[in-house]
């Protein structure tokens, strides 16, 4: 079996009309994805009803959100590391500067729902 690797940086893009995302690895047990942010972009409120989700910002600052019935509200930014559980709605919105660009490790088969 060949090393599965990818070099963040030479991913970057930004799209206008959403977050852009592009997956660097992906397998059947978890896929490796990361968000390239535009200023005060938002991932918007979104659950994966049977994967857990960890994201780590690679750089610049945003909001994470969480809502289990209550909003949850964490300032992130480079290096910081956090959870969405399965079933759990969540946010990721850059902080206005258009710098955050932020990898997730995700649990598969994760499902998708928008709120």
């Amino acid at each position: 079996m060949a090393i599965q690797n990818g070099k963040i940086s030479a991913y970057r893009k930004t799209q206008d009309d959403m977050v852009a995302k592009v997956t660097i690895i992906k397998r059947d047990s978890m896929t490796l994805d990361v968000y390239y942010f535009k200023a005060g972009q938002a991932l918007g409120y979104h659950r994966h009803p049977t994967g857990d989700q960890i994201f780590t910002v690679i750089e610049g600052s945003g909001t994470f959100k969480l809502d289990d019935g209550s909003e949850e509200c964490l300032e992130v930014e480079q290096g910081s590391t956090f959870l969405a559980p399965a079933n759990v709605w969540h946010d990721l919105i850059d902080s206005g500067n258009g710098k955050l660009v932020a990898q997730q490790v995700t649990k598969q088969p994760s499902g998708m729902e928008k709120r």
